[in-house]
């Protein structure tokens, strides 16, 4: 009997590949928009608890240039590997329900 890992409440792309839990591979769509140079900016609006955290995780990998963990995923080969450096905020935490929006930012 095989037991599958979910990694149910995991949102880091690191974390899911390296605990070998089962990752749906959705790189064929980030490719097209590393590709579009002329674009300076995206905006991901999705449903609440749809993704976004875990895409964002993915993304901040592949800028990290963190190759060796898209082994075996479509764009391990299809982009050229570069370091840039990243700013990821995550305003998961800031309890803005206790103190407000303004103050927590």
């Amino acid at each position: 009997m095989m037991t599958e890992k979910y990694p149910i409440g995991v949102q880091t792309f690191s974390k899911i590949i390296e605990n070998g839990a089962i990752y749906v591979d959705k790189t064929a769509y980030i490719c097209p928009l590393l590709a579009e140079k002329a674009q300076s900016s995206y905006f991901f609006s999705r449903p609440r608890r749809f993704g976004k955290s875990l895409l964002i995780s993915t993304l901040k990998a592949i800028f990290q240039g963190e190759k060796e963990l898209f082994k075996g995923l479509y764009i391990y080969d299809k982009i050229e590997w570069e370091t840039f450096p990243v700013i990821h905020i995550s305003l998961t935490d800031i309890g803005f329900e206790q103190v407000g929006l303004k103050k927590a930012l």
